[in-house]
């Protein structure tokens, strides 16, 4: 019998109308009139990740306060816990008891099909009730979760849904997300939240970076000083610094009974824990707490620099013995078949200026360094090998020649992988370029610090783990999928938040969904669903690639601005308003470049099926003075600047917001292109200064560049392009004002009737501190 309630939700709409559409039908029938939703509006199925076939059916079911919820045996139960567990957090809907007799949700082990995933799953809805069935405890995890999909959302105590069947399996046996606790600290509730998130995603392998240069965070019981010295350092900076002038240390560590609680919560939730240990490289902390563990005499100490920093492991066999004493109790605390080694950028300086380093490779007869980190890798693989674990490390481990049994994790592009993959090793790819989660979402100017060269949603979405270079039998190599979430830029749990979402549900979707169910456009169409989800999870989710972006281009009168708007994601139901009220659904449509009048405020949201997708509109001042000042975040790098761009923070206050700079770390230089000089008299600039704390290799080194200073202590200098004459010059102060800043008028030498391309600099070296650039304005005579 159809069990009917005049309660339901707009998800039932939206999700029957997706159904039927994916499968080419007419929708279903029900025993009560659902809202209409037109195709167009909607693109596949509402689930994220999508699910790799679902099959749409006559009827539907209302789930409410009645419905049971029955768990046959002890596995099906565990996972009915979770499910209820996850529902009654974060939504109104309560089951009734899962010994209520007649139609309701039942969980089921049952037998799977032979060569079947342990994660596959089957969910049927009809007018009887809701099934989810699966072969392995895993799976009937995963079927749990796409149901919990189906029932967050709006917050009502009745959901109606459609009748369908899902049957579904993973593409990727690996799943995963890395996570940065070395370079800045996360509690154990921070750790579990993102484990449940990810548990909704259906992500299945957390990497948990757990030592580097400026932090070693997991005890290690014979070796206390790992985390007594390693565990803390002294920021750079003004942030280093308490009151009183005495140094405020950064401290965190986890114990190993708060490991084995989040490795066991991690585990209820079908998330295997990989720890990384990383060696040889990446070693500052370790060494600052056991310094004849290092290669450099004398002691040292957790490093505040960001970068790449040259501390190393020390080769013999004394330091083996400790790596293996290390990893002894790394295993037992992580129960999970991998464990990380890294291996990554361990640059070789120490041991090549080591003559006992030196004589050590002429013993074991080793080529050279790379070869001397093999030899180091492969005899930790045999310690682990002998403990029924895996060793898994980034791609630097196949330089030297790879350990036998060893999965290479590819972020240096995909070319390692395709490598390892062609001589019979798994892969995880991992590429930086796509998917690390630290570069920015969106070039807009309200993103938080990282890495200005952005990875947008739809290069994560379009990234295809499997190489087409790979022949087929070599494709089963690559296991998997994972990104990572750098954190030297990511001081805080609300930005953290930014950074991983919404793009972890694209995350998903590749590592899940099969290709050729893979749709952008559907995606776009399910996203707005699953922000809903993050608001019932308490999910701060980044609000910039939601809104919308302003490119302008001004008249040489300076009394009107051409005006281009844009979704970062490519929502195109963008309104906007000129009369300083909120964009609605109802508000003029832009479809088109806007040609404005000087003084315009202009306000302009992006809208899916009428209702805005970010918080709060976009919004901007299009007056004279905006017209004739620019912010870092809206100028140019120069040519000699570099590669290396960053948005950087202030090194102050200790807590709460600090202003962001965006800066080439290599050569300082911002460009205005095109500034109109009429009428101006002089340029004025407001600049920050922050410490230069940055690891460089020697190659970089030698990119690094700065004008030589004239003045005592340097000056702010403009030029008519980056090599080109000056045009305006002041000199720089000794130190910046009590506020952290200072403003200065730089007048120009003569006038200017045309326009010009302003570069800007700060002459003298950039360490130990950097002036940094946050405004400047164009002064007019008048």
């Amino acid at each position: 019998m159809i069990r009917n309630r005049t309660t339901a939700t707009l998800l039932t709409a939206t999700l029957l109308a997706a159904l039927s559409m994916a499968a080419g039908c007419t929708p279903a029938s029900s025993t009560a009139p659902l809202p209409t939703v037109a195709a167009a509006e909607v693109k596949g199925v509402p689930l994220i990740p999508l699910p790799a076939m679902v099959r749409p059916a006559e009827g539907r079911f209302v789930v409410d306060a009645t419905t049971p919820l029955r768990a046959q045996g002890d596995a099906a139960g565990r996972v009915a816990t979770r499910f209820t567990e996850l529902l009654g957090r974060t939504t109104p809907l309560r089951l009734a008891s899962g010994k209520g007799e007649g139609n309701g949700i039942d969980f089921r082990i049952v037998p799977a099909q032979a060569g079947a995933s342990p994660e596959a799953y089957t969910l049927h809805i009809d007018n009887d009730g809701i099934r989810v069935e699966a072969g392995d405890e895993h799976g009937l995890f995963n079927g749990a979760m796409t149901l919990w999909q189906l029932l967050a959302g709006p917050q009502v105590v009745a959901v109606a849904l459609p009748a369908m069947r899902i049957e579904d399996t993973p593409r990727f046996a690996w799943r995963g997300l890395m996570l940065d606790s070395a370079r800045h600290f996360w509690s154990v509730e921070q750790i579990k939240a993102l484990l449940d998130t990810m548990a909704t995603h259906k992500l299945n392998t957390f990497h948990w970076h757990l030592t580097d240069d400026q932090g070693w965070r997991i005890e290690i019981k014979r070796y206390p000083r790992l985390t007594e010295v390693g565990g803390c350092r002294v920021p750079q900076g003004d942030a280093g610094r308490n009151a009183d002038g005495t140094p405020n240390r950064y401290c965190g560590h986890y114990t190993q009974e708060q490991i084995r609680d989040v490795v066991a919560y991690a585990a209820a939730r079908h998330i295997t824990i990989v720890p990384e240990i990383d060696v040889p490289g990446h070693a500052q902390a370790a060494v600052a707490a056991y310094p004849e563990h290092g290669v450099v005499d004398g002691p040292t100490e957790p490093s505040h620099n960001w970068g790449v920093n040259p501390y190393l492991f020390n080769p013999r066999e004394e330091t083996l013995q400790f790596l293996e004493g290390v990893l002894a109790e790394v295993i037992e605390l992580f129960p999970g078949p991998y464990v990380h080694i890294g291996g990554d950028e361990a640059v070789k300086y120490q041991w090549q200026a080591s003559p006992a380093v030196q004589a050590h490779i002429r013993k074991l007869g080793l080529k050279d360094e790379e070869a001397l980190q093999s030899h180091m890798l492969k005899r930790l693989e045999t310690f682990l090998e002998a403990r029924d674990r895996k060793l898994i490390g980034w791609d630097e481990i196949i330089e030297g020649g790879l350990p036998p049994q060893a999965t290479v994790m590819s972020w240096r592009g995909i070319e390692g992988g395709i490598e390892a993959a062609t001589h019979g090793h798994d892969v995880v790819m991992s590429p930086g370029n796509t998917l690390y989660l630290d570069f920015l979402q969106t070039n807009l100017p309200d993103e938080p610090p990282g890495r200005p060269k952005f990875t947008s949603m739809q290069k994560i979405y379009a990234f295809d783990p499997i190489p087409e270079q790979l022949q087929p039998e070599q494709r089963r190599h690559v296991i998997g999928v994972q990104a990572n979430m750098w954190t030297e830029h990511t001081r805080t749990w609300e930005r953290l938040q930014h950074n991983l979402f919404p793009r972890m549900a694209a995350l998903a979707e590749i590592a899940w969904t099969p290709l050729q169910r893979k749709d952008y456009d559907g995606f776009l169409a399910r996203l707005p669903v699953q922000l809903q989800r993050y608001r019932a999870l308490g999910i701060a989710y980044g609000q910039t690639a939601l809104s919308v972006a302003m490119q302008r281009q001004d008249d040489r009168a300076g009394n009107r601005v051409r005006v281009e708007l844009s979704n970062p994601l490519g929502y195109g139901d963008i309104r906007y308003t000129t009369d300083g009220s909120v964009p609605t659904a109802r508000s003029p449509a832009y479809t088109a470049p806007l040609d404005l009048a000087v003084p315009t405020e202009l306000h302009a949201a992006a809208f899916f099926e009428g209702k805005p997708l970010a918080d709060r509109a976009s919004r901007w001042t299009l007056d004279a003075a905006a017209l004739l000042s620019r912010t870092d975040k809206t100028l140019a790098q120069c040519p000699q600047g570099g590669r290396l761009l960053l948005r950087l923070e202030d090194d102050n206050p200790t807590d709460g917001p600090r202003e962001t700079f965006d800066v080439s770390i290599f050569n300082p230089c911002w460009l205005w292109e095109g500034a109109q000089l009429q009428d101006v008299a002089s340029i004025q600039v407001r600049a920050g200064r922050i410490p230069y704390n940055f690891g460089l290799l020697r190659e970089e080194e030698a990119k690094r560049g700065f004008r030589k200073a004239v003045a005592a202590h340097g000056e702010f200098e403009v030029r008519d392009g980056c090599e080109g004459p000056v045009l305006a010059s002041v000199p720089l102060p000794q130190a910046p004002d009590a506020d952290g800043f200072i403003t200065l008028d730089a007048p120009l030498r003569s006038a200017i009737g045309g326009s010009a391309d302003l570069c800007m600099t700060f002459s003298g070296d950039t360490r130990p501190r950097m002036w940094v650039l946050q405004q400047v304005t164009l002064r007019t005579r008048d």
